[in-house]
């Protein structure tokens, strides 16, 4: 039997699609992407320009992970390179990433997103691992390649054990994300 995990929401053509590296058993048990409320991704998606449609749309001047389901009518996703829950993304293996990397690429394949946005390097690295090998260390910011027409960017890990980025900086990312995702492809 197949454990509890949180499902894609996913469907063709997004702006964007958020890739956590696995769900957290927190998230998982709250039915919500980055459900915890010490998470900082809907607090700094929430002041971005990147979400001010989204926001304007739906009424809010907050998101909150209930909202995550009605973000694909306003053009988001959210996935995981892996989709075992977890408390911690290191207790994954390596060999789990590399095959939650192939079904990744197969569901941005299907899906055809704008952009696919990483949470975090540690996220993109199996991914580019895979993908690109061949590419050098990964960064943040638009990466250089794609998956079909699907541009890729890596955001900082909005999860509080990543003390190396502020709110502001996270803010700063996603700010950097809408521009990509308005520059032509």
């Amino acid at each position: 039997m197949q454990e509890p995990t949180l499902p894609d929401l996913l469907r063709e053509r997004l702006d964007v699609v958020f890739v956590g590296i696995n769900p957290s058993l927190y998230s998982v048990a709250a039915g919500h992407y980055f459900a915890r409320k010490t998470n900082r991704f809907w607090p700094c998606f929430s002041r971005s320009v990147l979400s001010r449609p989204a926001r304007a749309s739906l009424g809010l001047e907050r998101l909150e992970p209930h909202h995550d389901r009605a973000l694909l009518e306003q053009g988001f996703g959210f996935t995981d390179v892996a989709k075992r829950p977890s408390a911690r993304a290191a207790e994954l293996t390596s060999a789990e990433l590399a095959a939650g990397t192939k079904l990744l690429i197969e569901k941005l394949s299907k899906y055809r997103p704008r952009i696919a946005c990483f949470h975090g390097v540690t996220g993109y690295r199996p991914f580019q691992a895979v993908f690109a090998p061949s590419l050098g260390a990964s960064r943040l910011g638009l990466q250089a390649i794609r998956t079909g027409e699907t541009r890729l960017f890596v955001v900082p890990n909005p999860s509080p054990a990543n003390a190396h980025f502020t709110p502001a900086d996270q803010i700063g990312w996603y700010d950097a994300l809408a521009n990509a995702l308005a520059a032509p492809p």
